[in-house]
Order: C-alpha cells, then sequence, then structure tokens
C-alpha cells in the first residue's frame, strides 16, 4: 500500500518507550511519516518522508526506512505497490 501525508498512528512497543506521543495524529507537514509511506507488507514497518530531515541518518526510528520528503515523493511515484524490497546495511 502507498499513502500521501498519511496518518500516523504509534505502534505500542513505541507508546511503551514514549507514553507522551499522542495516540493519532492526521497528515500533514508536522506529522513524523511525513509526505509519503509506502506500507512493506503487513507489518508496522515502512519506507516514509519525515518531518525532521535534520535527523535522517541517525538512529530515531523505530525500524522504519525515514527519507527527506522530496526523496520519498521521488520514490512514490517510481515503485509500484507490490514491488520487491530488499534491506541491505
Amino acid at each position: 500500500m502507498k499513502k500521501e501525508w498519511p496518518d500516523w498512528t504509534p505502534p505500542a512497543a513505541m507508546l511503551a518507550r514514549r507514553p507522551d506521543l499522542p495516540r493519532h495524529m492526521k497528515g500533514g507537514i508536522d506529522n513524523p511519516l511525513g509526505a509519503r509511506a509506502l506500507y512493506l507488507g503487513s507489518s508496522e514497518y515502512r519506507i516514509h518522508g519525515s518531518n525532521e530531515p535534520d535527523t535522517i541518518g541517525t538512529a530515531v526510528s523505530s525500524g522504519c526506512i525515514r527519507m527527506t520528503n522530496d526523496d520519498v515523493k521521488d520514490l512514490y511515484d517510481r515503485v509500484p505497490v507490490g514491488a520487491k524490497v530488499i534491506v541491505r546495511e
């Protein structure tokens, strides 16, 4: 699945670590998922944008692959739903 300006609901494990987080956040410029999200199968993991581009490349995610909004918009337009994703270190 792919979504533009997706809503965000933090997973239970993230809420356990950060109980201060909102339980749900509508999509938009302040949303941590950024401009686009590409959902990886039926998991909680995604490739998504970020509302904090200065943190890209740092360990602040709960397992998702974060990109700048410009980069994820480009990827979103080029990758079909169902594309095979290989994650390498």
